[in-house]
């Protein structure tokens, strides 16, 4: 069965994003940013809300903007080739290739995906990463922590969440951030 990855850039104090909504402090170098290809090749199946969605679809016609470094032709390719679920309830229609638009994440259905998928599901945005962790679907959480303090904004772990977490993978990045990947432990 293929496990369910919830993968995030987060600040030091626990945000994805700051309380303007900015991300900048993210940016990957090309160092970084292969890293993330690396982990998203092992990726088939991509469940996103729609705000992530809308900045993920650029990947979508990447390659045909000028000066694209190859690491990030290297994204798009693999972004493109995998599927993509969003969750939406504003949404009337998506325009990127393998996407489904889906009003409501539905806890059996996404067990269901993950029984019969032959590669991992990766979820993104908070909010609906928020549900999942909730629903005890999440298998592993991956954060790659920026030595960055924004002080407020969205945070990368749902309030009053409990999980019980294995430390799997440790790894320090460049500009000083750090990739801890977690295991969840789930009851029995």
């Amino acid at each position: 069965m293929a496990q369910l990855r919830y993968w995030i850039n987060t600040s030091l104090d626990g945000y994805i994003a700051d309380d303007a909504g900015r991300f900048d402090w993210t940016e990957p170098d090309a160092e970084l940013h292969a890293f993330f290809n690396d982990l998203e090749r092992q990726v088939g199946t991509h469940l996103y809300g729609r705000r992530l969605y809308e900045t993920m679809r650029y990947w979508e016609t990447a390659h045909e903007q000028p000066d694209q470094t190859p690491v990030e032709l290297d994204y798009a390719r693999i972004w493109t080739a995998a599927d993509k679920v969003v969750y939406s309830r504003t949404l009337t229609a998506v325009d990127t290739g393998r996407t489904e638009l889906v009003r409501d994440l539905d806890a059996d259905d996404v067990a269901a995906r993950k029984a019969s998928a032959d590669r991992d599901l990766s979820i993104g945005g908070a909010g609906l990463a928020a549900v999942a962790l909730r629903a005890g679907l999440v298998d592993e959480v991956g954060l790659v922590v920026h030595p960055v303090v924004v002080g407020g904004g969205t945070a990368a772990l749902p309030p009053g969440v409990r999980l019980t977490l294995d430390l799997v993978e440790e790894r320090r990045l460049t500009r000083g951030a750090v990739y801890l990947r977690y295991r969840v432990r789930h009851r029995t």
